[in-house]
């Protein structure tokens, strides 16, 4: 399946700090995965209209049931409003119905390391696994 590159919604200001999301979900089936899929361009779409969304990309391995997020945001709050705003918090409610594993980890990085890359972000979300067992 293919990935959903990195796009700018807002860009940062070049001296500003950002705040940075990397998720890693996997479903317990390969329906939960297509519906993750199915559900995942609209997340995109409103993550490009979100108030201090300054970047976001999404790698999905559907046949093995594994997606990765990666999002830059102005600040936490707005990571969070987002979070809870719809569609994505209905989303999110229903996908806990499925999922058999996820991971989030934050920080944050100078708006001049923007776009985030995937290696960084698979770094630092296997740590954060590791942190939690």
């Amino acid at each position: 399946m293919p990935d959903i590159p990195w796009s700018t919604p807002t860009p940062a200001a070049p001296g500003a700090e950002v705040h940075v999301m990397a998720s890693r979900f996997e479903t317990a089936t390969l329906t939960g995965a297509v519906r993750f899929f199915l559900k995942s361009p609209g997340i995109i779409r409103q993550i490009r209209k979100a108030p201090g969304a300054h970047g976001v990309a999404l790698r999905a391995r559907v046949l093995r049931r594994t997606f990765l997020t990666l999002s830059a945001w102005e600040d936490r709050d707005a990571l969070y409003r987002f979070a809870r705003s719809e569609p994505h918090r209905s989303s999110a409610r229903a996908a806990a119905a499925y999922m058999k594993e996820s991971v989030l980890t934050e920080w944050t990085v100078p708006a001049t390391e923007l776009p985030l890359g995937w290696d960084e972000a698979e770094r630092r979300l296997a740590e954060q696994q590791q942190a939690e067992r």
